[in-house]
């Protein structure tokens, strides 16, 4: 594997870069030895945030992870994505374009299901038709993250929700 490392308002130092070569290096039985993984480093404040993104044929594999401790995050990243490749193998695998980019050993190795989706409970409900703002206020009272509604200026059932820093995003259909 190729490892990309850059640094946001830190230096990469020789202990950040073997420790992030040494702990991603774990995820190299799943990829080819030519399989690049881009790793940016960055600090705010108090906030030690790792980001790894691994482009495969057809497909990204990502995680982002935020603590104290740049090497608490490099740990975490690291299990998150290992997470990630055993739970979704045989979706990535079964195309068969995404499957060059992983090793034969990967491929062919069983891992169990540890995180079925399951469905667990369905609600329903009336949706009103209202405007997007109303539907950001509407959500804010009932303390959620996301709420789907009928927008009253196009009668088409949208979402919106909360991004990160007090923003809101708003899901429509394309016609």
């Amino acid at each position: 594997m190729k490892f990309v490392i850059l640094g946001r308002n830190i230096d990469v130092t020789p202990g950040l870069r073997s420790a992030v070569e040494e702990k991603l290096g774990k995820l190299e039985k799943y990829f080819n030895a030519d399989t690049e993984i881009h790793v940016s480093l960055s600090v705010e404040k108090d906030r030690q945030k790792i980001e790894v993104t691994i482009p495969v044929k057809g497909s990204i594999i990502r995680s982002e992870q935020v603590s104290n401790d740049m090497y608490v995050s490099i740990d975490l990243v690291e299990e998150i994505i290992e997470r990630q490749l055993k739970k979704y193998k045989t979706k990535i695998v079964d195309r068969q374009q995404a499957a060059a980019s992983f090793s034969q050993f990967y491929v062919e190795k069983d891992y169990a299901d540890e995180e079925e989706i399951k469905i667990v409970r369905t609600k329903k409900f009336d949706i009103k038709p209202m405007y997007p703002e109303d539907a950001c206020i509407q959500m804010e009272l009932l303390g959620h993250n996301f709420f789907v509604f009928i927008n009253a200026e196009t009668d088409q059932v949208n979402v919106v929700y909360k991004r990160k820093g007090d923003t809101y995003g708003l899901i429509e259909p394309e016609v």
